[in-house]
């Protein structure tokens, strides 16, 4: 007789791939997992514009068309399809651009671009997913108050509302003490759901024929004055799939492949199929369907329940648009942020206080403005469907012209999806009036203001150009000077943009003060569009062309998923390459202050001046983007006419 005992090494990395799984659970699926809250309900409300009557044939149409959706948008397009392009280990709509990017002589110099800004369109509209997000989970939860006591109905948006000032509040602590319960709490969410989901079933077990394509084909082409309408409240059983391609660089395609299949998408799709067995038995359930779903007496618990969801779903997304924003400026779409870091071993932990503001605000104004779900719901899907469209569109370029998919299967395959897409966006177009206009005006603004932030950059940056002249024209003016320039004892690092101009610090400390350090390092920060970059590949060094004259120039680069720092790339410059090792701790540091003033020249429209002007009070001081110590930094000023 002999026994097989599992290796260590076996069982901790079974482990380790269990906590992940777990961690993705807490993280990635908070919002898709809390939909059931609020999705049949605004699908049946009598209060909507275009409500679906509840029927028996209606009801098995609507639930069927629910599961299929969240099969084809969710499952086939996200889970099997676009998670597969990955830029580096990271997902979202910003990988899908970097990636398009990358495309280079392959496609058009005009593709590439158009392309770029609808993605940027896509990172826009997510911006207004995550405003709404947080408002409609958490009154969707607070609402199960009416379940348990009507009279309660008006404590909803109060409650809702400090809920929402607290989760912003704890916000600049991070989520690494949290994230650890995120995930156990996030399990018994879906475990409950789907025990109540089976509850239902075993009511009116007919409901399951409802898994037949049939039913969804039935009531869309016998309905379709009834069923065109419905899909503007469908797509909410879909909304968070964008999360799931978001967060991959942090728990990885398999991670979530397996959350998915394995927990979270049967305890949805038994949960709302329990929801439309339910209905067939009773209608006057309609207007709160998941909560009636649970045995009674347990309607405060599974409300106390539904807002621990529904604050994790909310803080998923307001990660994802700290990490957004801070992507958006690495790669030139918004000035400098300041960035927090609130986790020593998680990178992706981070918190942008300006962002933090906005969207606190902006949340706020929403749930005293909709004050119930359903009226958010019909706001909620323009941005989804939007992102998800986008996110379609981008994957398939990227799957012809980057992986050689044929052009057949693209057009037929890939189109099929896009008519999907298309006719979700097209649903929700028609709720405009209701609500749907609302986060395409955030999306669009935004948008705007990325793009008026990129264009305006270029514009400073010829300017700079300019002002700053070539780098190797002042060099070889500094050690041809006559008399030569003082020379003082020290080191002093001279950040700059890149090699081909001279940092306007170091030429007005010239200029101006007649000296220059014995050792001058000009310092680049450059941003490939990768999210990391190992330290072995992190610094270049030249000596300009002379090694004798005490100037370097050091180019860093840090992914745009990494918070640049001076110090830490200073660390990494090998001694050998600029004539010995680098004091930190008593090196000067020198920065470009630049001023901005709307000029007469016709860059850009003079309202697109003044708001460039206006965006770049977001930015962060410098010294501190860069990880500088202040009483070794000097900031030396310009004026720059935009």
């Amino acid at each position: 007789m002999s026994t097989e005992v599992a290796a260590p090494g076996h069982s901790a990395a079974k482990k380790a791939r269990t906590g992940v799984i777990v961690g993705a659970l807490g993280v990635v699926f908070g919002d898709i997992g809390t939909s059931p809250i609020y999705t049949v309900q605004t699908l049946f409300n009598p209060g909507d514009p275009h409500p679906v009557p509840i029927t028996r044939a209606n009801v098995y149409g609507v639930v069927s068309l629910i599961f299929w959706s969240v099969m084809i948008i969710v499952t086939l397009t996200y889970v099997t399809l676009v998670m597969r392009a990955d830029n580096d280990g990271e997902g979202g709509v910003m990988a899908l651009i970097t990636l398009v990017r990358r495309l280079g002589r392959r496609s058009s110099p005009r593709v590439i671009s158009a392309l770029s800004a609808l993605g940027i369109l896509g990172a826009a509209l997510f911006f207004g997913d995550s405003m709404i997000t947080p408002a409609i989970s958490v009154l969707s939860a607070v609402e199960g108050l009416k379940v348990v006591d009507p009279r309660l109905s008006e404590l909803v948006v109060p409650i809702t509302a400090v809920i929402i000032a607290g989760l912003f509040a704890v916000q600049k602590h991070g989520t690494a003490m949290m994230g650890r319960f995120f995930g156990p709490v996030m399990i018994v969410w879906f475990v409950v759901i789907g025990a109540c989901g089976v509850r239902g079933i075993l009511g009116h077990p007919q409901i399951l024929r409802a898994l037949s394509p049939t039913y969804a084909l039935e009531f869309m082409l016998g309905h379709f004055h009834i069923a065109f309408f419905a899909l503007a409240a469908v797509v909410l059983s879909v909304t968070g799939a964008e999360a799931l391609y978001a967060d991959m660089g942090h728990f990885g395609r398999r991670a979530i492949t397996w959350g998915w299949l394995g927990l979270v998408l049967p305890a949805l799709v038994l949960n709302y199929f329990g929801q439309g067995a339910l209905l067939l038995g009773n209608q006057s359930v309609v207007n709160a369907p998941f909560f009636l779903l649970v045995p009674a007496g347990w309607e405060l618990p599974m409300m106390l329940l539904a807002t621990a969801a529904t604050v994790i779903a909310s803080q998923a997304v307001i990660t994802g648009a700290y990490s957004v924003a801070s992507q958006a400026a690495q790669l030139g779409y918004l000035p400098r942020l300041r960035v927090a870091h609130t986790s020593a071993s998680s990178i992706g932990q981070i918190y942008v206080p300006w962002i933090n503001g906005m969207l606190l605000v902006a949340v706020l104004i929403l749930v005293f403005a909709f004050r119930s779900s359903a009226a958010l719901g019909y706001a909620y899907g323009m941005a989804v469907t939007g992102t998800i469209t986008i996110t379609t569109l981008l994957f398939l370029y990227i799957a012809h012209t980057r992986w050689r998919w044929p052009l057949w299967l693209v057009v037929s395959g890939g189109g099929a999806l896009l008519v999907v897409d298309l006719m979700f966006l097209a649903a929700n177009l028609t709720k405009l009036v209701h609500g749907a206009w609302l986060p395409l005006l955030i999306g669009l603004v935004t948008f705007t203001v990325l793009m008026t932030w990129q264009q305006g950059s270029k514009i400073v940056t010829k300017a700079r150009d300019r002002a700053e002249g070539p780098l190797p024209e002042f060099i070889d003016e500094i050690t041809s000077r006559q008399p030569p320039l003082a020379r003082i004892p020290g080191t002093a690092v001279f950040l700059n943009r890149e090699a081909e101009t001279a940092p306007l610090s170091m030429r007005a400390n010239v200029n101006h003060n007649h000296v220059l350090p014995e050792r001058a390092i000009i310092l680049s920060m450059v941003v490939p569009p990768v999210p990391r970059v190992p330290d072995d590949q992190r610094i270049s060094v030249s000596d300009l062309g002379n090694s004798h004259n005490g100037i370097y120039y050091v180019a860093a680069q840090f992914g745009y998923m990494e918070r640049p720092n001076v110090l830490a790339a200073l660390r990494l410059v090998d001694p050998a390459a600029v004539g010995g090792p680098i004091d930190i701790e008593n090196t000067s540091y020198f920065l470009s202050k630049i001023e901005l003033f709307a000029g007469d020249q016709p860059t850009m429209a003079p309202w697109r001046k003044r708001m460039f002007i206006a965006t770049s009070f977001m930015a962060a001081d410098s010294a501190g983007y860069f990880g500088l110590p202040l009483d070794q930094t000097v900031l030396i000023g310009a004026r720059i006419e935009v």
